[in-house]
């Protein structure tokens, strides 16, 4: 109790006295210096005394499917230090290949009493994913905001990128560079944004083959299998839906001996970090990050403090960056 007591006091500037009244509930303690005192307790992994464990802790969960794929961090970044700006403490959760499941992330925050949770790129946007920890938030009325697009039907409201306009966007550019033989590199079947980018790829062309359409896990090395197959077929220009997709896919064509852009034109998604250091820098559709993350982090609080939020998707508009990756189409 004693070693606790000193640990706590040091995290939040206090004294073991201060400390003391907060856990025992006893008066002559300001309101943020309790709520600090509380705070310092969950972060260091302290259980709440037991006439505490109903309040919530100023704790919000930030759940992340990697970090490999530099626009996770930049919106852990953006939205870390909006939540701190408000008095909340961002718990980051990063799911790796046979670790932690995005579900028993749910369990770990829910025992920890987060405020709310923010999650971005999860198994919300696979049709196909399990979805009962989602649920299971809603039943606990959990403050929590999705990060770009999800199924239908879970009730919580979103910020995403509009996947329509980018790809759209992308496919002028090429277009007007005179690619007739455009391809979409995209991610698995049950993927919302990629089946959303897909219906738009659809509406602008008119008429899209089947065969100019590759999925990929999303990854460099998925992106080179899913470009492959579709230089093989003839395209000249590729739209994929993330950065590391297109990155491979610059890869693909120039183990094929193709240059890039002299003969295969790519196009990324996201304008993640470094993608201008790249050889040739990459032309891709930015999402904006920046207000997007401060977007989600408004509704996340204004659904802590009480408001309520309709379960609405904002969308975001994106922004092409035209760089070194694209070029005229090449004469056959």
């Amino acid at each position: 109790m004693t070693r606790r007591l000193a640990e706590v006091a040091k995290k939040v500037g206090v004294s073991e006295a201060t400390v003391s009244r907060v856990l025992n509930g006893k008066p002559g303690v300001s309101d943020a210096t309790r709520q600090a005192v509380l705070t310092a307790l969950d972060v260091l992994g302290y259980e709440r005394p037991t006439q505490l464990r109903g309040e919530r802790a100023r704790l919000v969960g930030l759940v992340l499917p990697e970090l490999q794929n530099p626009i996770f961090p930049a919106f852990a970044e953006v939205i870390g230090g909006a939540l701190a700006q408000l008095g909340l403490t961002p718990v980051l959760c990063t799911q790796t290949k046979g670790g932690v499941s995005e579900a028993d992330y749910v369990e770990l925050l829910l025992q920890q009493q987060v405020s709310g949770v923010v999650f971005a790129g999860g198994l919300y946007a696979q049709a196909d994913a399990p979805h009962d920890h989602y649920r299971l938030l809603a039943e606990r009325n959990i403050p929590v905001v999705l990060v770009n697009a999800a199924i239908e039907d879970l009730g919580f409201p979103g910020v995403s990128c509009d996947d329509a306009v980018a790809v759209e966007q992308a496919w002028r550019h090429l277009a007007s560079l005179g690619h007739e033989r455009i391809g979409l590199v995209l991610g698995p079947g049950d993927h919302v944004p990629s089946a959303r980018k897909l219906a738009a790829a659809r509406a602008v062309a008119g008429d899209l083959p089947e065969e100019f359409v590759a999925r990929a896990i999303f990854s460099l090395e998925g992106g080179h299998a899913a470009a492959s197959r579709l230089i093989d077929r003839g395209v000249t220009g590729l739209i994929c839906a993330s950065d590391p997709l297109a990155l491979g896919a610059v890869r693909a064509a120039r183990r094929k001996g193709y240059d890039v852009p002299g003969r295969i034109s790519v196009v990324g998604y996201d304008d993640s970090a470094f993608m201008n250091c790249t050889e040739p820098p990459l032309t891709t559709v930015r999402q904006p990050i920046e207000a997007m993350g401060r977007a989600a982090v408004e509704l996340l609080n204004a659904q802590i403090g009480g408001t309520a939020v309709p379960a609405e998707e904002l969308l975001f508009e994106p922004e092409l960056v035209v760089r070194g990756s694209t070029a005229q189409a090449p004469r056959d």
